[in-house]
């Protein structure tokens, strides 16, 4: 197998009237849940996060879409690279816009980031992936994952964006739009 290498530096980023453009997802998987005595079983959804290499709280997967692919490439490529899963994007969930307090630069001097987000369906767990020594993985029930989420606009992606599309019956949306 090839050894994956996360990708670094900004010269590749891409930026919008004054907005680095992010693209992230919501990595999600289903357990079973036994009831009665284990007679029968309910299936719960959980989410994946990862820790923050700069502070407290968990995070999902995320960072700079970069010139040379599209933002689901993009989505794809971070959850490899820092939480160690693959699988499938299931559903766009839509624009979220914060404020890095880090990461200001020449083309986005205040920091503005606006990040596109994603359900993403994980059918694979790495035992070796790109950043596996600086991110611990944790898999979280929905109020477990809004509990411990260290960013408001991540918060708002989970409840918002996935938890109402994942009560809403789950109906895909990913097309060619969000490209």
């Amino acid at each position: 197998m090839s050894e994956l290498v996360a990708r670094t530096g900004r010269h590749q980023q891409r930026y919008e009237e004054g907005y680095r453009l992010i693209a992230g997802c919501i990595p999600f998987k289903y357990r079973d849940m036994e009831q009665d005595g284990g007679d029968t079983s309910k299936k719960i959804v959980e989410v994946l996060m990862i820790n923050s290499t700069s502070g407290p709280g968990l995070l999902f997967p995320k960072g700079g879409w970069e010139n040379d692919e599209t933002v689901k490439e993009a989505a794809v490529r971070e959850a490899i690279e820092e939480a160690g899963v693959r699988g499938d994007l299931v559903h766009f969930l839509g624009y979220y816009l914060f404020k890095s307090k880090t990461l200001q630069d020449e083309y986005s001097p205040e920091g503005l980031c606006r990040a596109a987000m994603f359900a993403l369906f994980v059918k694979e767990e790495l035992d070796c992936w790109p950043e596996q020594n600086r991110r611990k993985r944790s898999w979280l029930t929905i109020p477990e994952a809004v509990e411990c989420c260290r960013h408001q606009w991540m918060r708002e992606a989970l409840e918002e964006g996935f938890l109402k599309w994942h009560e809403g019956g789950m109906v895909s949306t990913i097309n060619n739009d969000e490209d």
